[in-house]
């Protein structure tokens, strides 16, 4: 008997395709996969970053130190699930939409937006990868322009929906095309400037999905869920931003948040620095101020972080401890519930958007805002000039993709590989309550901002 050749009697290809409303069942899925390709990539990204440490062995022990793996089970499960998310959005277009008799324009944008969706997460986060099963690599810079053209193409079935203009706004963000960024941020401004978009969890969403087959959010249990493990601990600096995920209810997970109208309002203001227009940079963040000031922050009982579980009194965990010489960013856990900004929070100041410059000094102040608006929602590893490779199985089984390939080998820009064992490292004197990073990466990232890895519109 053959166990490799196995049919289900009760379930085929048939009883979806062509069967009433299968177009928006099926839409529920791939938003439903979103979930995933998160649970997949946040975990690797935020590590991989400067935002967090990882104590315990739980979660990923390599990208710390940005040890690339072949045989990494977790980058096999992040490559796998964006490939999941472009054939799942590739099926609904060709031949589920198709075929459903209540197939709707916004369906087949939402189809197009989401195929978009995974060639920006296969740019974002790798050097190459197949844009088909056992398909030949295809470089980021590809990716970046297939993504714009899928966006493009939702854009025209429906131009309401603001996610499908700010995720052409990041992909022209990250070629370095200014002029395209800028009108695709405007044009999702146009239609709010406080939208929010997310990725759910749970029983509640998406919609038209079973109660009980939606994961969960990963990256909460990372922060949150797991208490007294202290998994992932954030840099001091970053400390009053933790844990942005936490507990919700027990229906549902706290979203992620992923394409908000706080990006599009960064992207105009580096931009604009760009072009040393101070006036109209000092308005976007002016702006940004005040949209985040409308954000929810939640009230969060965290004592049971100690931040100190492997070694007492190794980090900063009360209100008075001073962080590279300012004050206010480390949070006291053990006097009560803390105030955690759950969809974007900032150190920023009104006096720091009025003595903005267009120098070094104000591009370093606009990548210290970038990683504080979005820590624990993957960015900074892509701000960072940061990419993952394509696992073993791939190059295994791909007779396309040979080992020492582009994606195959890791790709650190070499500003970030001198320093990549200090991302993380702190010192910190309990008694004089004053900690130190032991680098400041947004210093280093506009020292080099002439790389072809980083600030792409400098």
């Amino acid at each position: 008997m053959d166990f490799t050749d196995v049919e289900n009697p009760t379930l085929s290809e048939q009883s979806v395709v062509g069967q009433p409303n299968s177009s928006a069942i099926w839409l529920s899925g791939i938003e439903r996969n979103m979930g995933f390709v998160y649970n997949e990539m946040l975990v690797l990204a935020e590590l991989g970053s400067d935002n967090y440490v990882n104590t315990e062995t739980f979660f990923n022990q390599f990208l710390d130190n940005l040890e690339f793996q072949p045989a990494d089970p977790d980058l096999r499960d992040a490559t796998r699930e964006v490939a999941r998310l472009r054939e799942m959005a590739i099926f609904g277009l060709e031949t589920v939409g198709p075929a459903d008799t209540e197939y709707t324009t916004a369906i087949e944008a939402d189809y197009n937006f989401y195929l978009g969706m995974a060639y920006l997460y296969s740019a974002m986060y790798f050097p190459a990868l197949p844009q088909e099963p056992l398909g030949p690599m295809v470089a980021s810079a590809q990716h970046y322009q297939d993504a714009i053209a899928q966006f493009d193409v939702a854009i025209g079935l429906n131009g309401s929906e603001t996610k499908y203009h700010l995720a052409k706004a990041r992909a022209n963000y990250y070629l370095g095309n200014k002029a395209a960024a800028v009108a695709a941020a405007n044009d999702a401004l146009a239609i709010s400037r406080t939208f929010d978009n997310t990725v759910r969890y749970d029983a509640a969403a998406p919609d038209l999905v079973p109660n009980g087959t939606q994961s969960d959010n990963r990256f909460e249990d990372a922060l949150y869920q797991r208490g007294t493990f202290d998994d992932l601990q954030p840099l001091p600096t970053l400390d009053f931003l933790d844990p942005k995920y936490s507990y919700l209810s027990d229906e549902e997970d706290a979203p992620i948040h992923y394409l908000k109208a706080e990006e599009a309002l960064l992207i105009l203001a580096e931009a604009n620095l760009a072009d040393s227009n101070v006036p109209a940079a000092q308005a976007n963040l002016t702006e940004l101020l005040e949209l985040i000031a409308t954000r929810e922050v939640r009230s969060v009982d965290d004592a049971i972080e100690g931040r100190t579980e492997d070694d007492p009194g190794s980090r900063p965990d009360n209100a008075t401890v001073v962080v590279n010489g300012r004050a206010g960013l480390v949070l006291d856990r053990q006097s009560g519930d803390v105030d955690v900004p759950s969809v974007s929070g900032t150190s920023l100041t009104a006096g720091e958007i009025a003595g903005l410059t267009a120098d070094d000094a104000g591009l370093e102040l606009l990548y210290r805002t970038r990683q504080e608006v979005f820590i624990a929602e993957g960015l900074r590893f892509v701000d960072m000039g940061l990419k993952l490779i394509v696992d073993e199985n791939e190059v295994l089984q791909n007779e396309n993709i040979s080992a020492g390939d582009l994606g195959t080998v890791a790709l650190i820009p070499p500003f970030i590989d001198a320093i990549k064992t200090q991302l993380d490292a702190i010192t910190y004197d309990a008694g004089t309550g004053v900690a130190t990073t032991a680098v400041n990466v947004n210093e280093i990232l506009v020292a080099n901002k002439s790389s072809e890895f980083v600030l792409p519109f400098h």
